[in-house]
């Protein structure tokens, strides 16, 4: 307080002080100018006076604060209270369904059919495993109409054994087939019942193979596979066929090529001519090689490459070169909604007779056997998804063949042999260009239910036959799987071919006259439907041929009207 009266006496001898000196200055005699001085006026704010957050005090004695001490005294307390851990909630699924190894099935059906079925796989170690199948399909037959035997049958053994190594995988094989079949295809106006006495129509096949795949990791050589086949028939005819095929990777100025390689060996015989008691001779040999690189840029994939075939004739003592392109393309339109696709290849096919008795069991044993030459295989088409479970292809093709094979229906003879009563087929060859557009859409609307559809049509320019013999007009099928539930599942396809063209020859008793014939286009609906009683044992029943058509897939020869199998199928682990 004192020091406050202080300041204040000060300030105000100042302003006397200050005053006094001013008064005197006003008493000068000196005159002087009057000089007026104009500005601006500029207003300016003082500081304001500002307590201080610690005041300074001057307080003669300052009390001293006490010291204050805390003491804490601590004693254990007994709990009961223990905290829960914190689970993660669990999301209920089903039980994954087990897998098993092996399975047998056994069916029985009308026609006195038998459907019979084991596959066996059994693992020796990590790396190691072998394993096989048997099966057996026959039918008694009894086709309406029919005067002779129309049964068949079809059994084949298997044997394999897989090794999988790190760098390397392996698998060989080594299989037997055996099939039976009859010309039953004789027309009862052209035969009497003396002669159709003396006739046996029965043929059989026999197969015996081996083989085996490779596949490397981080080599030049990625694959290759070996095949041997023996195949021959009750008439005394035999085939034999060597091929190996071997994929590498050429490397060319820091760019690979991939090369398939390929060596074809075929040779066989059969015991006649058709209408010659002489040996019938066939062999030949391909060597090929097929490059091809591949370009990638944004959307675009192009595989440029070529394929070189040296095809020597052993039996004419004859050799040629062939050159053939293989160039494809695709470009993304709109990423997997719309893919335009193409390409330009063509190939030296090696026909045999067993890929001729695969496709038509009633070929004669007299068979001319010799390759096709497909100058190119020219495609364009359009594929992709519409939604996420439904996907399309559409395309147009045009395939040009020299060579084509083409099954005749052979002509009647006297040489009385089995097949030559207008019941057998023959191989014609013919330069044939085919023009197709076809069409296929995929449904897969769950996992639990697949539907597809496919059609498509052709036309045929033949340079010298008549027709393109048994070739047909179009075509058409449908596959479709449903499973119900956890137990009923069911399933069927319809496949639909249209009309083809054949040579008939009648036997008029004095002159033996061809004219072609049109079979009619027929549809073959087929169906299923199974029950899992557990997760090992199911039942299950077929029908086949359900519109109960009596069609003709070859001339001469109907099938089956329609028929029923049921049966089980087991599953089980050694």
């Amino acid at each position: 307080m004192r020091k406050h009266i202080k300041n204040i006496l000060i300030g105000v001898f100042t302003f006397t002080v200050g005053m006094s000196f001013s008064q005197d200055r006003r008493k000068d005699t000196i005159t002087t100018g009057v000089i007026n001085v104009v500005k601006p006026y500029t207003p300016s704010i003082s500081d304001a006076f500002k307590v201080k957050e610690t005041p300074t005090l001057d307080d003669d004695a300052t009390e001293t604060k006490k010291e204050i001490k805390y003491n804490i005294f601590s004693f254990p307390v007994a709990s009961t209270f223990t905290p829960a851990k914190g689970k993660a909630a669990v999301i209920e699924k089903e039980k994954p369904a087990k897998l098993y190894d092996n399975y047998a099935t056994l069916g029985v059906g009308s026609y006195t059919s038998i459907l019979g079925e084991v596959y066996l796989n059994n693992a020796i170690s990590r790396t190691e495993s072998v394993g096989g199948y048997v099966s057996h399909h026959s039918s008694q037959g009894d086709i309406e109409d029919v005067m002779f035997d129309d049964d068949f049958s079809n059994s084949k053994l298997n044997v394999n054994y897989t090794s999988r190594l790190r760098d390397m995988s392996w698998t060989a094989e080594a299989g037997f087939q055996y099939q039976t079949y009859n010309w039953y295809g004789v027309a009862k106006s052209q035969i009497d019942d003396a002669t159709a006495a003396n006739i046996d129509v029965g043929h059989a096949f026999y197969n015996a193979y081996v083989g085996g795949d490779l596949a490397f990791e981080d080599t030049y050589i990625n694959s290759g596979n070996m095949l041997f086949r023996r195949f021959g028939d009750n008439q005394g005819s035999g085939e034999n066929r060597l091929k190996i095929k071997a994929v590498v990777d050429v490397p060319i100025n820091r760019e690979e090529v991939s090369t398939e390689i390929i060596f074809d060996y075929l040779g066989g015989s059969f015991d006649r001519y058709y209408n010659l008691d002489e040996e019938l001779k066939y062999g030949n040999f391909q060597v090929g090689i097929a490059p091809s690189f591949q370009l990638k840029q944004d959307d675009l994939t192009v595989n440029l490459g070529v394929s070189l075939f040296y095809l020597n004739d052993i039996e004419a003592k004859e050799s040629k070169f062939y050159i053939y392109p293989n160039v494809t393309a695709s470009y993304r339109l709109v990423n997997d909604v719309l893919i335009a696709y193409g390409g330009i290849e063509g190939g030296l096919i090696q026909n045999s007779y067993y890929s001729f008795a695969n496709e038509n069991s009633f070929v004669s044993p007299t068979l001319f056997i010799m390759p096709t030459d497909q100058l190119y295989n020219a495609y364009v088409g359009l594929k992709g998804k519409v939604s996420s479970n439904m996907s399309y292809n559409i395309s147009g093709r045009y395939l040009a063949d020299r060579s084509k094979a083409l099954f005749r229906n052979n002509e009647i003879t006297n040489t009385s042999q089995d097949y030559s009563y207008s019941n057998s087929f023959g191989i014609v060859y013919d330069d044939v260009d085919t023009f197709s557009l076809a069409g296929e859409l995929n449904f897969d609307i769950n996992r639990n239910f697949t539907l597809a559809i496919k059609a498509a049509y052709y036309t045929y320019n033949a340079d010298t036959e008549t027709e393109a013999w048994n070739l047909p007009d179009m075509e058409g099928s449908l596959f479709l799987d449903y499973q119900i539930d956890t137990h009923w599942f069911t399933g069927a396809n319809i496949f639909y071919v249209g009309k083809r063209k054949d040579q008939f020859y009648l036997n008029d008793g004095t002159i033996t006259s061809p004219f072609t014939v049109s079979l009619d286009s027929y549809f073959d609906a087929n169906a299923h439907v199974g029950y899992h009683i557990n997760e090992q044992f199911s039942v299950f029943a077929k029908a086949n041929n359900i519109a109960n058509n009596n069609y003709q897939r070859w001339q001469n020869f109907p099938v089956q009207s329609i028929q029923f199998l049921a049966g089980a199928t087991y599953k089980f682990d050694f």
